[in-house]
């Protein structure tokens, strides 16, 4: 069983989509009811129009998905999340840490309050997760797959605490695999520019509108999609990644190693 964290929406959807076609089965942890129950209906419905679906060899036997309504920011929700999923599934095999807010103000105005709501859900949620999971993905020799940013390498104005939170998870990632170690490995991934507005729960389902130019900029001549994160985290947890642990695999299709100049700049 993986458990998802923010998986009623956005990245955390896509992975619980791709799970379930895995063969796994699923429990999706997130703050919002209504998208969380949404998002458990639509993909049930999915699932009972593809009964032909079979696990593979490699992958656990299941293909089923339920939801919690929990704050991974507050630990005695993490807990009963976790009681939640083993007292169906019996057993833990991948954790998967999605959940996260953002927010961008200008330094000066940035609260106490709003600093530490973002570190509290995205890096303290986080760190909760995998540390009441730990005890159970140590039994099953399971995984974790924690997603941060590429926010956490470069910036634009106004990212402060969102950067220093998903930089905490980088960070915290290649701790835990050292820790955790050789029970448990844990990866992290850091999505660039992702289009996840067609995940949305449907009363915010807009499209996004983008340009050429939006695709162009990118190296690989797109922005990204939610499969593509989703798939990294299927492979993050499978056996085929056995030999990795304490990476950060960034997916953001060449962004973070292209050098932005104006014109004028001239060659370096």
């Amino acid at each position: 069983m993986a458990l998802i964290t923010g998986g009623a929406q956005g990245l955390g959807r896509a992975t619980a989509e791709r799970l379930l076609d895995d063969g796994w089965n699923v429990v999706i942890v997130d703050r919002d009811r209504d998208a969380g129950n949404e998002t458990v209906d639509e993909l049930s419905l999915s699932m009972e129009l593809n009964q032909d679906r079979t696990a593979p060899p490699s992958g656990p036997a299941g293909a089923s998905v339920s939801f919690v309504h929990a704050d991974v920011g507050v630990e005695s929700d993490v807990v009963r999340a976790l009681l939640h999923a083993l007292n169906k599934h019996a057993r833990l095999d991948g954790l998967v840490c999605n959940a996260g807010v953002s927010r961008f103000e200008p330094l000066d105005s940035l609260s106490l309050t709003g600093w530490n709501d973002i570190i509290g859900t995205n890096l303290t949620g986080t760190f909760l997760c995998a540390k009441h999971a730990s005890p159970h993905l140590r039994a099953t020799r399971g995984a974790i797959v924690t997603i941060a940013s590429t926010r956490a390498l470069m910036s634009e104005p106004h990212g402060e605490a969102y950067a220093a939170s998903k930089g905490g998870i980088v960070a915290l990632t290649h701790a835990l695999a050292i820790s955790l170690g050789p029970a448990v490995r844990a990866n992290c991934i850091s999505p660039g520019w992702i289009d996840v507005s067609p995940l949305r729960k449907s009363s915010e389902r807009i499209p996004q509108q983008l340009t050429a130019q939006d695709h162009d900029q990118h190296p690989v001549g797109r922005v990204g999609r939610p499969e593509d994160v989703a798939a990294a985290v299927s492979w993050l947890l499978g056996d085929e990644s056995g030999f990795v642990t304490g990476a950060n695999l960034v997916i953001d299709g060449g962004m973070t190693r292209r050098m932005v100049y104006a014109a004028s700049a001239g060659e370096i």
